[in-house]
């Protein structure tokens, strides 16, 4: 632990506090707190979904997988990268003129069902703790490292500074947050890049046939199989990560933050020049680990390659230039659980709370509170769970949020929209489906079931790591199976009609009303 390093990473927490003080000013009113007002533009939400997305499994991850496995590592890249053509043609602008401040909101607007509600509530939930504990065991891990700190302490640092964002700034905080940490990390990213791409004289074939001979996979290194064996693998895999990202609640929130469908179209455009961005160049970070760090080093450091950026920073800039890294992977992890805790907190004030125990009669005042009590609640269950969940494999969870929330709320979000028959037991069923599917097969699976090294000591009974393959499917069969066994609603053309106007158009058509009666 050196100085600079302890500089780095207290101007990260003053400056966000900062950013904080001045957000709890502008944060009154629900709308506020759940979505900055509306009064984002698309640039400032673009970057603020690009800095929500952008998690440390992408910033340290993906560039030590690339570092290790070569080609391989960059297929998680393009998973990600692609998820969001799926969110800009299929869901954005229609959920931004259906919904308010949550997932539930915009579903409600079609189905006004407290039961379906409250299943989307509880689904949100556990995606956005299932994904936080996997970003704090790795935040946890990486702080323990760099700083030398405990782990819990490290977790606790990063939990009480997550829930103090949310509670005091809500949305506009965490957008700020987000917006920051995304330009120190791709200004990091950029520094780091450039100063590997000089090293082979600006030449993208040096660069690419130096790397194919200083690793043991030798010309492998440019080709696939080297980590993802078996095809089925990489396809299940692939379809979690294109297919979950629209899934997910923390994305999904800040499609309502801001004021127009068209901002919220120019949102997901910027998101994706900055996303795409900053996977082409993991490329430059990977290869200049391989080349400057050495394939021995990164694999005798352990952490599973996530020490991987730190250690190219150190060889590249030395002291200074690892700190200020370490400082960005830090920035990193604190805005994305920070969007999380806002996203569990809403579901639980606004859907459970307000609509499913108070009826929606709570003022406004009161679903304000209720909104900071529940992020408390959620940093504090997710700190305790966090702290025993030292050892578990992060992987676990990574592979279980995505496949969740692709194959029990892509469904749910594609046929809402989409099909006209489409009935709330069809729903419910679609959501229950997808999620016990999910849950079942990834403790079945390979990561939680192994003969050596599992939660589990026996051989799996399912052969994927990622049951996205499977589970996804199967949360379609089971909408489409509950849809046709159900009694159609003899009122669903007019409700489906009143919701594509409105999803389509933003014009909002009263229950009851008839299109024509509106205009």
């Amino acid at each position: 632990m050196s100085v600079t390093t302890i500089i780095f990473f207290l101007a990260v927490i003053i400056g966000t506090m900062a950013i904080t003080y001045s957000a709890a000013k502008q944060t009154g009113t629900t709308r506020d707190f759940y979505a900055a007002g509306n009064r984002l533009n698309g640039l400032q939400n673009g970057i603020a979904i690009a800095g929500d997305y952008m998690s440390a499994a992408s910033f340290l991850g993906i560039a030590g997988t690339i570092a290790m496995y070569g080609f391989d590592g960059f297929v998680y890249a393009i998973g990600f990268f692609v998820s969001y053509l799926i969110i800009l043609f299929l869901v954005a602008e229609p959920l931004h003129n259906l919904g308010r401040y949550t997932l539930a909101d915009a579903i409600a607007v079609r189905f006004d069902s407290r039961w379906l509600r409250g299943v989307v509530a509880c689904t949100t939930l556990l995606i956005t703790i299932f994904y936080m504990l996997a970003q704090l065991v790795g935040a946890g891990a990486l702080i323990h490292y760099l700083l030398g700190v405990r782990y819990d302490t490290a977790v606790l640092i990063v939990g009480s500074l997550m829930t103090f964002y949310v509670v005091f700034g809500g949305m506009v905080a965490t957008s700020w947050v987000q917006i920051i940490k995304a330009i120190l990390l791709l200004t990091g990213t950029l520094i780091l890049s450039l100063t590997v791409f000089a090293r082979f004289d600006w030449s993208f074939s040096e660069m690419f046939s130096h790397v194919s001979t200083i690793t043991p996979l030798q010309e492998q290194f440019l080709q696939p199989g080297n980590q993802l064996h078996d095809p089925l693998e990489t396809i299940s895999l692939h379809l979690a990560l294109i297919l979950g990202t629209a899934g997910l609640p923390h994305i999904i929130s800040r499609l309502f933050t801001v004021k127009d469908a068209k901002t919220t179209r120019n949102s997901i455009y910027t998101a994706t020049w900055v996303i795409g961005a900053f996977y082409l160049m993991t490329i430059f970070l990977g290869f200049g680990a391989s080349t400057f760090v050495g394939y021995e080093a990164l694999k005798n450091v352990g952490f599973g390659g996530n020490l991987t950026v730190t250690l190219l920073a150190d060889a590249l800039g030395g002291e200074f230039l690892m700190a200020y890294i370490a400082a960005v992977a830090f920035a990193t992890i604190l805005a994305v659980v920070t969007g999380l805790v806002l996203s569990a907190s809403s579901a639980f004030a606004h859907d459970v709370y307000s609509h499913l125990i108070r009826r929606g009669e709570a003022s406004e005042k009161e679903q304000v509170t209720m909104a900071k009590l529940s992020s408390v609640a959620v940093g504090v269950i997710s700190i305790w769970l966090a702290i025993g969940a030292e050892k578990m494999n992060v992987a676990i969870l990574v592979a279980l949020t995505f496949a969740v929330a692709a194959s029990s709320n892509l469904p749910l979000l594609l046929f809402t929209l989409y099909w006209k028959r489409f009935t709330v037991r069809g729903a419910i069923c679609g959501v229950l489906t997808g999620l016990t599917a999910s849950v079942v097969l990834v403790i079945l699976g390979p990561t939680v079931m192994h003969p050596l090294t599992g939660l589990i000591r026996a051989e799996p009974l399912f052969p994927l790591t990622n049951p996205g393959l499977v589970s996804i499917p199967l949360g379609f069969l089971g909408a489409v199976l509950g849809t046709l066994l159900d009694r159609p609603d003899p009122d669903a053309e007019m409700k489906y009609q009143r919701v594509l106007l409105q999803a389509l158009t933003g014009i909002r058509v009263p229950p009851g009303e008839t299109q024509q009666e509106s205009a």
